[in-house]
């Protein structure tokens, strides 16, 4: 059930009063976790990025149905060579504040995160691709490149910069920086942030001249606001197994796209009971990935392959698949010696620790996966942590089984990021993204060369083979897309779903005047 018969009838008595409403020229979109910047270099959360593209608009934007880059800032490239590039800026841009645009700007965006002594959290992202960025004019700016470098045009979607309204440091008060975005960011704090139309915006102008981003954590409170009339729209705020109760409210509007995002469940393969692929692929299939899609996400997801998602134009489909087979999974423990050490016994073949957020919904999603592989004699003790202690235990690789999910998957490059021995975290990569410490050299090789190569079909083959590798060797279990789902109040309309989440639909959101 959505909630309780009363909750819903209380929360529609409040629509009724007209008065919580939001004002017709104010878009309320509530979230589920604060932001504390919208400067693109020191973005630590998927909020952050989608707060900071709304202010600040890149040489290039991925932004897109297809997730395929295109030009924002600038009109136009020029390839000199494998590692020089000048990008052109668009005529006539300027910031918020009326200021021009230039080069100079872009410049100094990129510089001050690959500067040595830079405190960036891109830092270590954009230093390993980029030598110097200069300015040429007014418009022109040049990069240089420590390699050919085929994720160029997607490393190009960072919010450039105001310099003029940055401190002495470089840096902006409160995380609040002066761009060239569809908006002006006007306050930032922990309850949210309020932004203002930009009239000067380098692209379309927004329809609706004021958003507040509210954060309530909350998500029963998410539901009332959504049904009482004070929220105007939410973004994958709401459990996918409540929706088809809040679908049918007439007060609220859900719509539903691809998702660029993977749920996964990830194993720590130097654990001696994970190392072996047989095992890890006996778990994938003990796995009915299909009854959880049904039963607990409304049938709004798409079972996974691989960390692409289908969109993408590197994904390959025609990889090793492990579909719901016990029998299977029983055979493949015993080949590789995890035997049933009493038959019809009580006693399990396997215990493993399966460490998950505190998050009611993902707790129940790993208690159902660990029924699922007690059918197979693997038993499995959850474990919820709140978030941070959760995350932090991953990261030092403190964990046997954990279920997480990706940031957007717009580049292939990302199998670099995920899988790549290199990004095993350590002391000097806290932040490496191969959780689950997995090494192979020739994904190390392979993932290296398909971000040297320029040309898209050699791309597409090397890529291909990285997710052949590990389709069998399973790091991790990718389990499935979950279906991005916006949900409007009836009288909000024109909201488009990017696969990425982002939030570039506000712009072209319009608001019906109240009766």
């Amino acid at each position: 059930m959505l909630a309780r018969p009363h909750v819903i009838t209380a929360a529609l008595a409040l629509a009724a009063c007209g008065d919580r409403r939001p004002p017709d020229d104010t878009l309320v979109m509530v979230i589920d976790a604060p932001m504390v910047t919208s400067d693109a270099r020191y973005a630590i959360s998927n909020n952050d990025t989608k707060l900071g593209r709304l202010v600040a608009s890149g040489l290039t934007a991925v932004d897109t149905a297809t997730m395929e880059p295109r030009l924002d800032l600038a009109e136009r490239y020029d390839r000199l060579d494998d590692l020089t590039y000048d990008f052109t800026l668009r005529a006539g841009i300027t910031f918020a504040d009326g200021t021009p645009v230039t080069a100079a700007d872009v410049a100094w965006t990129f510089t001050s995160v690959i500067a040595k002594d830079s405190d960036a959290v891109a830092h270590k992202q954009l230093a390993e691709r980029f030598t110097s960025v200069e300015a040429l004019d007014a418009r022109r700016v040049r990069f240089h490149l420590t390699a050919p470098l085929a994720t160029l045009f997607s490393d190009l979607d960072f919010g450039v910069l105001e310099r003029a309204k940055a401190g002495p440091d470089g840096k902006f008060a409160g995380g609040i920086v002066a761009g060239a975005g569809p908006y002006i960011l006007t306050s930032l704090g922990p309850t949210g942030a309020t932004l203002v139309a930009n009239p000067r915006a380098a692209g379309a102008v927004p329809k609706v001249p004021k958003v507040e981003l509210r954060v309530v954590k909350d998500s029963s409170a998410r539901v009332l606001m959504l049904l009482g009339g004070s929220a105007d729209l939410c973004q994958n705020c709401v459990r996918l197994d409540l929706l088809g109760d809040l679908a049918a409210q007439d007060a609220v509007h859900v719509e539903r796209g691809p998702s660029a995002l993977l749920t996964y469940l990830m194993m720590n393969t130097e654990d001696p009971q994970l190392k072996d692929p047989r095992v890890r692929q006996a778990i994938a299939l003990a796995l009915d990935r299909e009854a959880i899609i049904h039963a607990k996400l409304s049938d709004r997801a798409v079972v996974a392959t691989g960390l692409l998602p289908p969109d993408l134009w590197a994904y390959r489909g025609d990889v090793a698949r492990w579909p719901h087979d016990p029998a299977r999974a029983r055979a493949l423990l015993d080949e590789a010696g995890v035997r049933d050490p009493d038959g019809a016994g009580p006693e399990p073949r396997l215990r493993l620790t399966y460490k998950t957020s505190s998050d009611a919904f993902r707790l129940a999603i790993a208690r159902v996966i660990a029924a699922q592989l007690a059918d197979v004699g693997i038993e499995v003790e959850v474990r919820a942590f709140e978030f941070a202690t959760f995350f932090a235990d991953v990261k030092k690789g403190q964990f046997q089984l954990a279920s997480m999910q990706t940031s957007d998957i717009t580049e292939p490059d990302y199998l670099y990021t995920y899988f790549h021995s290199d990004r095993i975290p350590g002391p000097k990569n806290p932040d490496g993204g191969n959780r689950w410490r997995y090494r192979n050299a020739r994904v190390d090789a392979l993932t290296t060369l398909g971000r040297r190569q320029l040309d898209r079909a050699a791309r597409l083959a090397t890529y291909g083979e990285v997710q052949e590798i590990l389709a069998r060797d399973l790091p991790i279990i990718p389990l499935w897309h979950e279906d991005n789902v916006a949900i409007t109040n009836a009288a909000v309309h024109g909201y488009t779903i990017l696969p990425n989440a982002r939030w570039a639909g506000l712009v072209t959101t319009a608001k019906s005047p109240a009766q």
